[in-house]
């Protein structure tokens, strides 16, 4: 093929870019393909200049840099940036100065996309096999082989080459950002730090100085549109209202993206839509110093859609995150965000003075029950809303159980004469006025040593003390208070263990005849010998064993052991010896109390109307409907049935005549008064007057000498059991006592 015909097929192959050079063919704006020229010879440069002046590559015509040597080339690579095309001499200040400095192009500078072609006046010189092999270069010409169509035709592929790597580098570049963003974003809890990632990384992906970022929020369509984050010259609108902007453009594009829900790509800014599955909408403003290129769309589009994604899942964290830390009825801080707000007060070294107060609602379970959870529910949030305009800027707020609340806050503030002075005014409830009082339990943890959960457990321990006291007060916590509730718990553990290790034991007091000091029964008594062998009073663990409910499986255990050893006296022939056991309240509530006694009896094989079940006036008091019921059906098991500590209430004589009942006890506060025969004991003797017009049998209890003795049997007293007669004896020794004569009153 001659030189014409090579011509005329350039010009064939080229004729589409030959046409682009049109002046009618649209260019992008400012945008040119730069193309450096690197020769010691000037005509070089002119005559290249001329040839390339009017080639116009993809809508985009080229622009020149100058280096007349190695040197200068060199100095100016290192401050320009985005050539296409390096045309370079091979041989100019020396013979391989090219090839040098396409080894610091590549190697050094690590410009790996700019495309090199090597041009070389001396045929032969360089060995186009060895060149291209050793280093990344697009062609290698003669001079005299380039023609205009050539030299057209090279720098056209050569651009073409240097657009295709620069796009695979950007979407390279895109995609790592993306994942990476993505990776951090999907693991963030709240916005702000998920913001900072959005802006940061689109700040890696264009490089840029002076790109400005802005996130807008509007929670719902028609509310106003909040910044809530921004860079550059914006950072100053953090927190403010997109109105605040004069920036005209950015206001509208914003609006339409939110209403349109969609992305706005315009020359020189984006806003990206950040889709999500709440009714908040947020969108992200980009604005740029250049154009945004179609590789930089496509990057904006699935960036955004990435970013859309994590989104939800940071927008499900924060909501999980409001339940986990949030009442759902008050929309106050709950009990867990109220121990996280006292960890960081706790853990400072110079603490504020602060006081922590719980507030709890007065009776508000029976205005509950009786008006409806409903109205309770609009009730506490009353409560709430008049705490929070109170209170909500100047101390912490929280609802920490059903009916209290919690305040921290400076000492000077969280008084408890102010709280309760906000219980003063009524409540509107539906039309109605509500009047509400409260009791406070309060702490100051200016120089508290126990850490978070003691400091609301101590304050609770006020609040019950408070409540304990007096309704509508208010108490603080002391050390005493902490001592004293440890202790509780600590002999709590100590009595469940004891109970596990049969540490406890049943003894009997014995109950006999006055005038003939015949053992006519005995009373049941539990006690508590410990493995040092410290005996603990009955009147303290009794107490924490009914707090505790474990008086339930005690009673039990006790109930069944009498009746084993009352088969076991009875077997001794003491055939008319009767087994008396007390009953405690939460035993005598329990829906199995009556199945317990059942069992017990038939388990034992004892004659039920030798079992003598005492209960207290007080809970004879308590539930007078359930009382009788329960009492019928014990009377119909066979049972006797003993009022204890009578005189000590306030019973109703009306209502005692109606019991079902065997025996009244007059109780040890009473028989002490007795002084001898001829003493008043006014008392004593109208119970045992109550019991003979009632045909009650009576016992007294606490029986210390034989004058109170004579003076019994003289009131008409027939039974007793105290010191005077005996203590309480374990098993092995009651029998042993049954043996020995008897104390006479004429003895």
């Amino acid at each position: 093929m001659s030189d014409n015909e090579h011509s005329s097929q350039d010009e064939l192959v080229f004729l589409e870019e030959l046409e682009k050079s049109d002046p009618q063919v649209k260019q992008e704006d400012n945008l040119t393909w730069r193309i450096m020229i690197i020769d010691d010879d000037p005509d070089v440069h002119s005559a290249t200049t001329f040839a390339l002046s009017s080639l116009v590559i993809q809508n985009r015509s080229l622009s020149f840099l100058h280096a007349y040597s190695a040197v200068q080339a060199k100095e100016i690579l290192k401050n320009e940036t985005d050539i296409a095309v390096i045309l370079l001499d091979v041989v100019m200040e020396q013979e391989d100065a090219g090839l040098q400095l396409v080894n610091i192009i590549r190697n050094e500078m690590s410009l790996a996309e700019v495309r090199i072609i090597l041009r070389t006046g001396q045929p032969g010189y360089a060995p186009e096999i060895d060149a291209i092999r050793d280093f990344d270069i697009n062609d290698y010409k003669t001079k005299s082989e380039l023609t205009r169509t050539k030299l057209f035709t090279t720098v056209t592929s050569a651009i073409r080459s240097y657009d295709q790597i620069c796009s695979i580098n950007t979407l390279r570049r895109a995609a790592d950002i993306t994942t990476r963003s993505s990776r951090e974003l999907i693991s963030q809890t709240n916005l702000h730090e998920f913001s900072a990632i959005v802006i940061q990384s689109i700040i890696d992906y264009f490089n840029q100085p002076n790109i400005n970022i802005l996130m807008f929020k509007q929670e719902e369509l028609g509310e106003a549109i909040n910044i809530i984050a921004a860079n550059g010259q914006f950072s100053h609108m953090l927190s403010s209202n997109i109105k605040h902007t004069d920036n005209a453009v950015i206001l509208k594009t914003i609006e339409t993206s939110l209403i349109d829900q969609k992305n706005i790509l315009a020359e020189h800014y984006a806003a990206l839509n950040l889709s999500n599955t709440t009714q908040t909408r947020f969108a992200l403003f980009v604005g740029l110093n250049n154009n945004i290129s179609v590789q930089d769309a496509r990057f904006l589009e699935v960036f955004s859609s990435n970013v859309s994604v994590c989104l939800d899942n940071v927008l499900l964290n924060i909501r999980l995150r409001n339940h986990a830390f949030t009442d759902p009825l008050t929309n106050l801080p709950n009990r867990l965000k109220l121990l996280h707000m006292l960890d960081q007060i706790l853990a400072q070294k110079n603490r504020p003075q602060t006081t922590l107060a719980l507030i709890d609602i007065d009776h508000f379970a029976e205005t509950n029950n009786a008006l409806g959870h409903q109205f309770g529910d609009l009730l506490l949030c009353a409560v709430a809303e008049r705490l929070r305009h109170h209170f909500e800027h100047s101390c912490k707020l929280a609802r920490i159980g059903s009916d209290t609340f919690s305040i921290v806050g400076h000492n000077d503030i969280v008084r408890p004469e102010i709280i309760l002075s906000l219980f003063y005014a009524p409540f509107l409830i539906e039309n109605q006025d509500v009047q509400l009082s409260a009791t406070i339990g309060l702490v100051k943890l200016d120089d508290y040593q126990g850490d978070t959960s003691d400091a609301l457990k101590d304050t609770n321990i006020a609040l019950k003390r408070a409540k304990k006291q007096q309704r509508t007060g208010y108490v603080y916590f002391t050390n005493n208070m902490g001592v004293e509730i440890r202790e509780r718990v600590r002999l709590m553990r100590a009595l469940n263990s004891a109970f596990q290790k049969n540490h406890l034991f049943v003894v009997y007091q014995p109950q006999v005849d006055i005038s003939s000091g015949r053992t006519v029964g005995a009373e049941a008594l539990l006690r508590w010998k410990t493995a040092e062998g410290k005996f603990i009073p009955p009147d303290q663990f009794i107490p924490i064993a009914e707090y505790s409910g474990l008086i339930i499986e005690l009673g039990d255990w006790v109930l069944r052991n009498s009746c084993f050893e009352l088969v076991n006296i009875l077997k001794k022939g003491y055939s008319d010896f009767k087994m008396s056991v007390n009953v405690s309240q939460a035993q005598f509530l329990h829906p199995e109390f009556l199945n317990s006694v059942r069992r017990a009896i038939q388990d034992s094989g004892a004659p039920p109307h030798l079992l003598d079940l005492e209960i207290t006036e007080s809970m004879a008091m308590e539930d007078p409907i359930f009382l009788m019921e329960t009492l019928h059906h014990l009377k119909k098991i066979g049972v006797k049935i003993s009022i204890d500590d009578f005189g000590t209430g306030f019973s109703s004589l009306s209502y005692l005549q109606k019991l079902p009942i065997d025996q009244l006890k007059i109780d040890r506060s009473f028989v002490s008064q007795i002084v001898d025969a001829n003493s008043s004991a006014s008392i004593p003797k109208m119970i045992i007057q109550l019991c003979q017009s009632l045909g009650l049998t009576v016992i007294a209890e606490g029986v210390e000498d034989f004058k109170q003795a004579e003076a019994l049997l003289s009131f008409g007293c027939k039974l007793a059991q105290g010191y005077y007669y005996s203590r309480p004896l374990e098993t092995s020794k009651i029998h042993e006592w049954m043996t020995i004569p008897a104390k006479r009153i004429d003895s």
